[in-house]
């Protein structure tokens, strides 16, 4: 079997998210497992080189995991012809200017989202790399978890009839960083740091609406600053200027209704931190990270509103589980070797710079919803749209 190689320029590997699940648990899991096999019977094999600003972490994961380049000067990495992806899940606020110099080096270029801070950074990002001829994606990792792929199975096969609405819970507590350390990193509750719920979960949600439901034509969103002071990593009290909880609504196309909180000020009393509940003519159901479960209109059971007495029905236990019926690898793997096959190849790549400005657009939208108290519309966008507006 032939093996092509190809080098990957991965910037922002000393966080949580770029360590975890890019480096670990994609581009190592899957030299692990011998590349990713191509339609021509070639196999692509990724050769990483870590880029970062801070030696000492790169020098200890690279030996940690036996990697042999590393770097802390990107501009470096970017004249070498043979790395011709640019990976980038560092700091939100750098993002556009390493992109664009990413596209002036030709590179081909992945990242992590939100594409940038603002839409028309972002439509910016978008229409430059299409006009450079460099193929592009963002990550929109919650549509390959097992749960929304068991979902799309559901809605492939027309179980729901006609969907009605969805409604999403997401979030949990995270700690204020005093008498238990935060789960979180501080700069999440700093605005000025391109903190906050809005900017980070609402490029998700747009994403998991459009795919799997309809595209968002109307937004109205309340956020909120819950907890007014936590604790950073250095044990230093500061102010929190980034809204930590967000509450929109979203008509969708086909007359749809989606509602979903987001809060990393609630305590879960829920199976799973994200769930979608799904109501359709025909059926319903509720999906999470990993499971998914149903109830069709034949099953459903008849309750009627009586206080007085102990309820009679034990409504969990009358639900059935979709089973996995498939091997499901992990979500952000999974799109891993999608854009790999898409670089090597003509292999369409729907999750682009153009779908990960349309999520920065929503977050846009949200913000100036909470701030003017009213429903929103969400313009279609094409490449060249400059605005909003």
């Amino acid at each position: 079997m032939r093996e092509r190689r190809v080098g990957v320029i991965m910037n922002g590997v000393t966080g949580r998210m770029g360590l975890n699940q890019h480096l670990v648990r994609s581009i190592l899991a899957i030299r692990k497992q011998g590349g990713v096999k191509l339609h021509d019977g070639s196999v692509l094999v990724p050769e990483p080189v870590l880029v970062g600003r801070n030696e000492e972490k790169l020098q200890s994961i690279a030996a940690a995991h036996g990697i042999t380049r590393w770097s802390t000067d990107l501009t470096g990495c970017l004249k070498n012809p043979d790395d011709v992806i640019y990976f980038d899940s560092g700091a939100t606020g750098l993002r556009e200017q390493n992109v664009l110099q990413a596209i002036e080096a030709g590179k081909h270029i992945y990242c992590e989202k939100p594409l940038s801070t603002t839409f028309a950074s972002a439509m910016a990002l978008a229409n430059v790399a299409e006009k450079a001829g460099v193929k592009h994606g963002v990550v929109q990792d919650k549509l390959f978890l097992p749960g929304m792929r068991k979902l799309r199975r559901l809605i492939d096969a027309g179980f729901f009839g006609r969907i009605l609405a969805v409604r999403g819970e997401f979030g949990y507590w995270v700690f204020e960083g005093g008498w238990q350390t935060a789960q979180r990193p501080s700069w999440n509750y700093k605005k000025e740091l391109d903190g906050g719920m809005i900017l980070d979960m609402f490029c998700h949600w747009r994403y998991v609406l459009d795919h799997l439901f309809g595209a968002v034509r109307s937004v109205s969103c309340t956020g909120a600053t819950h907890i007014s002071e936590r604790v950073d990593e250095n044990g230093v009290r500061y102010k929190c200027t980034a809204d930590d909880a967000a509450y929109g609504m979203f008509e969708l196309d086909g007359g749809i209704f989606a509602q979903i909180n987001s809060s990393w000020v609630t305590r879960v009393y829920r199976d799973e931190l994200f769930m979608l509940h799904v109501d359709g003519t025909e059926g319903s159901a509720v999906a999470g990270l990993r499971e998914c479960k149903v109830q069709h209109r034949v099953s459903t059971p008849r309750p009627v509103w009586n206080p007085d007495l102990p309820n009679p029905f034990d409504f969990r236990s009358q639900w059935a589980v979709v089973p996995d019926n498939a091997d499901f690898d992990n979500a952000f793997k999974v799109q891993w070797e999608m854009f790999l096959r898409h670089v090597a190849s003509n292999k369409p790549f729907a999750h682009n710079f153009l779908d990960g400005a349309r999520g920065v657009q929503l977050a846009e939208l949200a913000t100036a919803s909470w701030r003017e108290r009213r429903w929103i519309d969400v313009p279609a966008i094409s490449l060249d749209t400059q605005s909003a507006a």
